[in-house]
């Protein structure tokens, strides 16, 4: 009987008589429990392990013809021992690890480590590029020749291929999807070498020290600032160079943001999330500080009891000072910022040539 089909082993089986191999080689036993998983339907990684190891197994599986059903009993119950014997598995190589600590260490070592060991330490390049956003597809295509970028897309996932190729320009994307036909004879070394040359650029980009950009990184600063600071540094950068304190005042989210930024809708779920005593100390100094219309377009979104209600409140505070509704209002859109955060709330984004955002 051929030990190698794929007839599931059974407890009560007899056996007795059959004396197992156990002179058997390691490289033998690798080759039946790899046979029988196959013969399982189990989908095996073989293409992960180095190419050495991959033709010691075609070579070893090729010499070999039968084994008996007590060998092949031995095998599987030492195989099954083993595995049940590892507490812990850690990836093969450099590359392995890596990618299992993507996002735990900081990009610059990641990248220093990649381009020690050489891209090609293990694993596949195509991973890496195929968990590219179109975006950063796109530029890479924009800076490759037709038959590059023809492979580039062959390789990809077909929805993420077809969004690659609604980004780019009509002449260069019919340019590749013709170049795509003739990438029948490409060799697999010649898609490797690609992957690879491809894999290596991005190594060799060079990592930005902060995720977003200066007017981002500034107006979050200008944000969480007084009102007399924030103006103060807008004034003056306006001064230095227009366009960058142009980008700030888009970045820019304050009170009296509120009106142009925040749907009607949304109103009542922010006053839910912020304290009615900031709340009141901030409509009640909103006019003081120029900020009546906000004020307004808060009253005129929420339910018609709470806005005479807080408009007594409001008569009731009097004169607030300044650093109080300065304080009040930022407490208004620290709230927002963080139902923004958590995915509770989308701003609406502000018009190219607004100047008032202050």
């Amino acid at each position: 009987m051929n030990a190698l089909s794929p007839m599931p082993l059974s407890p009560d089986a007899p056996l007795a008589h059959l004396v197992p191999d156990t002179t058997i080689s390691q490289r033998a036993k690798a080759a039946i429990v790899v046979r029988l998983l196959i013969n399982e339907g189990a989908d095996i990684p073989l293409e992960e392990l180095p190419e050495s190891l991959q033709a010691e197994l075609t070579r070893q599986m090729g010499a070999m013809r039968v084994i008996d059903r007590a060998t092949l009993a031995h095998v599987v119950e030492e195989f099954a021992d083993a595995l049940d014997a590892i507490g812990l598995s850690f990836p093969g190589g450099i590359a392995g690890a890596l990618d299992a600590l993507e996002g735990r260490i900081s990009r610059e070592t990641a990248k220093r480590l990649r381009k020690e060991a050489g891209v090609r330490a293990a694993g596949d390049p195509w991973k890496r590029l195929r968990a590219l956003d179109a975006d950063a597809l796109s530029a890479i295509i924009t800076a490759e020749s037709t038959e590059v970028a023809a492979v580039l897309l062959s390789k990809l996932d077909v929805p993420k291929a077809a969004a690659l190729l609604g980004q780019l320009p009509g002449p260069v994307a019919r340019q590749i999807t013709y170049a795509v036909s003739l990438t029948a004879d490409i060799t697999p070394d010649a898609v490797d070498c690609i992957g690879l040359s491809l894999a290596t650029q991005l190594d060799e980009r060079r990592t930005p020290a902060f995720d977003t950009g200066a007017a981002e990184r500034l107006g979050a600063i200008l944000n969480s600032s007084s009102t007399p600071t924030r103006d103060d540094m807008l004034d003056g950068l306006q001064q230095t160079d227009e366009v960058l304190a142009d980008a700030v005042r888009r970045a820019i989210f304050t009170f009296g943001n509120i009106e142009e930024r925040v749907s009607p809708r949304d109103i009542p779920r922010i006053l839910r999330e912020v304290d009615p005593d900031s709340l009141r100390i901030a409509m009640a100094g909103a006019e003081e500080m120029g900020f009546a219309t906000a004020r307004d377009y808060i009253l005129e979104n929420m339910s018609s009891r709470m806005a005479d209600q807080l408009r007594e409140e409001i008569e009731e505070s009097g004169k607030v000072k300044a650093a109080e509704a300065d304080a009040a209002m930022s407490t208004v859109v620290a709230a927002i910022r963080a139902m923004e955060e958590r995915g509770e709330l989308v701003l609406n984004e502000p018009e190219e040539d607004d100047s008032d955002a202050a």
